[in-house]
């Protein structure tokens, strides 16, 4: 069984990116259960807690540095004798307003977490971390809330909008319901946000999209309905998980030509239709993970792909994409992971995708592929995993009938005449594409070389 991870997300201009996972002990389990095991090791709860507390001093910093505010830096305050009490502090009081306002509204606390969230020491509380202000070291805040894994049952109260200088909060998995507050719209240093694996409902949390720090947002597996606000993709988000929830709207042409440097965008199982549109081009220098899985995209794949010369992973399987694999991800020298499975694609598989250094797994099963170029044919020599099931190949194994490739090549996709068209490579113009198509150029394909065996997914 998969064993959840804790990850921990730094990315600011300037600085340096920190991705750390830390796998805990529990199993992942979904919302409606939570098993009653052991909590993590006391190494792994310590590790846990010193990450969160480094992690927090570096968001709150950071946050802060972008409102102008001092970037002092200081040790985490544990000790309860040193710090100021609520009479001396109001910010710590006002946080104490919060938290009393968000017991009363939690209904289930099966771990019993928020049992010691009484009197007037904050920084005490399970699950709460505290720092120096950055504008006024001498001055605690309440910096970072961490209750991820809690099967918490309950709501979030319009007081967390007291906690003015939270640069972290991560409630994943748990069962908190109803909506977001509009209050949460007063975290200005927020830049963490991580509310999946809970039972939120309506439509998108708009009131994210007023966060002025926010550069982690993840609100997947929840019950969100409805159109994804185009401001989500000019935010200037560094990662973006919005997967498994009801959004239904499908993505515009100019999705991707605001404020675009986000490094991961997972909208999997998602009914948001459309095309992938030439803009997305704009995350050349940053994008490293696609995911967009069950999402009802149709169309062709655009040429535009290959421009993305930081992608790792390209997940576009359970959709409805037509035409052949634009050469140009031949281009994509660190692509590691590419999905193109259960579509409508066909022509061959280019063998400079074949070819590229650093690919571990290509998956183009459940298409309409009828040639493998070159060394495609057997991936096998280079210790890719692959998949090319039901498709139309010659002289292989479970492909699809005769008739259903006949009736397929009947209908070839001219891509350049397709409806989703427009940008480089389908006959319009890439206005959407900022600096236009000759901005960039997809790489030069890498020379065929010999990789090690693929650890598969990870």
């Amino acid at each position: 069984m998969i064993k959840p991870k804790t990850r921990f997300w730094v990315k600011t201009k300037g600085f340096v990116k920190v991705s750390i996972y830390i796998e805990n002990s529990s199993p992942s389990v979904n919302n409606s259960t939570y098993p009653s095991e052991a909590p993590p090791t006391m190494a792994i709860s310590s590790l846990l807690s010193f990450t969160t507390h480094a992690l927090i001093l570096l968001l709150l910093h950071f946050s802060a540095a972008k409102h102008g505010g001092s970037r002092h830096h200081g040790r985490l305050n544990h000790h309860p004798h040193r710090r100021p009490s609520p009479t001396t502090n109001p910010r710590l009081h006002q946080a104490y307003i919060a938290f009393q306002a968000w017991k009363r509204v939690i209904y289930s606390d099966p771990r019993n977490l928020t049992s010691n969230w009484s009197g007037p020491s904050v920084c005490n509380y399970t699950g709460v971390y505290c720092a120096p202000s950055p504008d006024d070291p001498d001055t605690t805040v309440v910096a970072g809330i961490d209750l991820n894994h809690g099967d918490i049952a309950g709501l979030l109260p319009e007081e967390l909008g007291l906690l003015a200088d939270l640069a972290l909060l991560h409630l994943n998995s748990n069962r908190f319901c109803g909506i977001l507050p509009r209050t949460l719209s007063n975290l200005a240093l927020l830049f963490e946000l991580d509310i999946s694996n809970n039972r939120f409902v309506g439509p998108f949390p708009s009131v994210v999209l007023s966060l002025p720090s926010l550069r982690f947002l993840d609100i997947r597996y929840n019950e969100f309905e409805g159109p994804l606000p185009p401001e989500v993709f000019s935010k200037g988000l560094d990662a973006i998980f919005v997967n498994n929830n009801w959004l239904s709207s499908n993505i515009p042409p100019t999705a991707f030509s605001g404020n675009t440097s986000a490094s991961v965008l997972v909208f999997a199982n998602n009914k948001l239709g459309g095309c992938l549109p030439p803009s997305i081009a704009n995350f050349a220098s940053t994008l490293e993970e696609l995911l967009l899985i069950n999402t009802s995209l149709s169309g062709c794949l655009p040429p535009e792909v290959g421009y993305l010369y930081e992608l790792r992973v390209l997940d576009v399987s359970f959709n409805e994409i037509e035409g052949p694999i634009p050469y140009s991800l031949a281009g994509l020298a660190h692509l590691e992971q590419l999905n193109l499975g259960h579509n409508s694609m066909a022509g061959l598989v280019p063998a400079g995708i074949c070819g590229l250094p650093n690919l571990k797994n290509f998956t183009y099963s459940y298409n309409f592929f009828c040639e493998e170029e070159g060394i495609c044919s057997n991936l096998t020599e280079r210790g890719i995993i692959f998949d090319d099931r039901q498709n139309c190949l010659p002289e292989k194994p479970l492909q699809r009938s005769k008739e259903e490739c006949a009736a397929a090549a009947e209908h070839p996709i001219d891509c350049y005449e397709h409806p989703c068209g427009g940008g480089y490579g389908y006959g319009g113009d890439s206005a959407s594409f900022t600096g236009g198509s000759t901005s960039l150029t997809p790489a030069t394909m890498p020379p065929v070389s010999p990789s090690p065996s693929p650890s598969g997914y990870p």
